[in-house]
């Protein structure tokens, strides 16, 4: 296994400078010096009015690029600055957005009352379509009705879309952008059956998550998840068929390399592109110490790399990459909308791996960077990074054990930093929490993330920038309160529902008052 060696930390590199509104390496700000002397852990040089007042650009918004950070809380990004760049370094891709805010991340029970520590599925629900739901939920509000999407409005708009995660391509984050489903864990018809049998095909619903995302068809698809496709379809026109021979019998060019990826020259509705990377989650980049009830009074280690990663896995910068440059077409008069999930910076906070966990959120972070210089070229791109919720994880002080678990990684300082894990006892899972979590961004538009806002305010936020069809805020947003103008229809999963076609499966109507 490969050490990673203690980068150095270069003079320009750890200050942030504001150019055309994006914060950059650059000798802008003061570089580091001795932080014990006064002034020296300072970051900014001079009075930033001007840099702020020129990231307030305005301008008219052709595409928006997402990024979730599954449960990157503001811990998760501080242990990842610390460990690659120091506490004095940033982050070029997530610390470079030049405005921030925070949002709240509650989402609530089926009889309505608050719930203030959210699931990915609730939490993803909120920011895809502007309504709050309840834990374990894909994109349907607490009465079971099913609430338009993000995705689902850009392709009603005609906007070319794309769908981008780490995790397997049925996840929670990648599902609440192309599927409505009562349970998160309802991947395909076997599931489905089983958990959720008011969705299943077979008995009038839409089907699984992995059937709704063929119905859907985003242009662009791209993660883990290979192993669903060997399910059989129980119903419909393609009954009898696996998703696999589904997905190719509906046109998708189905990809499971680095590769293949590379290869890839056209997505679109006559081709869209399909990537299955892994039977599953895609493997983690970076292996560590275990934590331990005493791993405060160990040794500091550095992470390696991970042994079992595949050499053809492509990284989630890669696959942002062929995402933007497949999505970003010129000769059209409409532009795109993009999500990328980190998803396994959660995955691995659950399971109190540290290395893992921040090895995810730095490849978040390249991948960011991937698509600042898109859209710094661009000038009409609005570009979000932001988390679903918070989790567990917490630096801590090193050398004192803490109830729970506990890992001391050596960071790009050359000095210990310990991370505890104290929500779930040893070989348990680490809880999520219900702290707000940092939203950030650049871009036409970008303003609209400073302050404190709700999660079901993004969906506002990208809806009014990409002109989806309406301007209204939902009940729990706090840009402009007020209640949702639409009407309620009843649940969708009645025995006289209508089959709905690939663009508009649900059944709220959302346009302009």
């Amino acid at each position: 296994m490969k050490l990673h060696p203690l980068p150095a930390l270069l003079a320009g590199a750890t200050a942030v400078a504001v150019v055309g509104g994006l914060a950059t390496a650059s000798a802008h700000l003061s570089a580091p010096r001795d932080p014990s002397v006064h002034g020296g852990a300072a970051r900014l040089k001079g009075d930033h009015t001007s840099a702020v007042k020129r990231a307030l650009a305005g301008g008219k918004v052709r595409n928006v690029i997402l990024f979730i950070g599954d449960g990157m809380g503001d811990s998760e990004i501080t242990s990842a600055r610390n460990y690659q760049y120091g506490a004095g370094g940033l982050l070029p891709g997530i610390d470079a957005l030049p405005l921030t805010g925070s949002y709240t991340t509650y989402s609530l029970t089926k009889d309505g009352a608050v719930d203030y520590v959210t699931d990915s599925a609730a939490s993803g629900s909120g920011w895809a379509t502007g309504t709050k739901t309840y834990d374990g939920a894909i994109s349907v509000d607490i009465h079971d009705t099913d609430q338009p999407t993000l995705l689902e409005l850009a392709k009603r708009r005609g906007l070319r879309t794309g769908d981008v995660t780490t995790a397997e391509i049925q996840d929670a984050t990648p599902a609440v952008l192309v599927s409505h489903v009562s349970s998160r864990s309802c991947y395909g018809p076997t599931q489905t059956a089983a958990q959720c049998p008011a969705d299943a095909l077979e008995n009038g619903g839409p089907g699984s998550i992995t059937e709704q995302l063929l119905a859907t068809r985003p242009d662009v698809t791209l993660g883990g998840g290979a192993t669903t496709f060997a399910q059989t379809a129980t119903a419909g026109k393609y009954a009898g068929k696996t998703l696999l021979e589904q997905a190719k019998a509906r046109g998708y060019q189905v990809v499971d390399d680095a590769e293949g990826l590379r290869k890839a020259a056209v997505a679109n509705q006559h081709k869209p592109l399909l990537g299955l990377f892994a039977p599953g989650n895609l493997p983690v980049n970076w292996v560590g110490p275990a934590a331990t009830p005493t791993g405060a009074t160990t040794p500091a280690e550095r992470c390696t790399d991970n042994p079992d990663k595949p050499s053809g896995q492509p990284s989630l910068r890669a696959m942002t990459s062929k995402a933007i440059s497949l999505l970003n077409d010129r000769r059209s008069s409409k532009g795109f909308f993009l999500q990328v999930e980190g998803a396994s910076i959660d995955k691995q906070d659950h399971a109190a791996n540290a290395c893992g966990q921040i090895g995810e959120a730095v490849d978040l972070d390249d991948a960011v960077q991937e698509a600042l210089k898109f859209a710094q070229r661009d000038k009409h791109t609005l570009v979000i990074v932001t988390a679903d919720h918070g989790h567990t994880s917490q630096i801590v002080e090193t050398g004192q054990n803490t109830p729970g678990l506990t890992v001391t990684l050596q960071t790009a300082d050359e000095a210990p930093m310990t991370l505890s894990y104290g929500t779930a006892s040893a070989g348990g899972s680490q809880e999520h929490t219900g702290t707000q979590v940092r939203i950030a961004a650049f871009g036409p538009r970008a303003g609209n993330v400073v302050g404190l806002t709700d999660q079901t305010d993004l969906f506002f936020t990208i809806a009014r920038a990409l002109s989806l069809g309406g301007d209204h805020s939902g009940s729990a947003g706090r840009g402009q309160p007020g209640p949702r103008p639409h009407a309620r229809p009843g649940p969708r999963r009645s025995s006289g529902s209508q089959p709905r076609t690939n663009l508009g499966r649900s059944t709220v109507a959302w346009s302009p008052p």
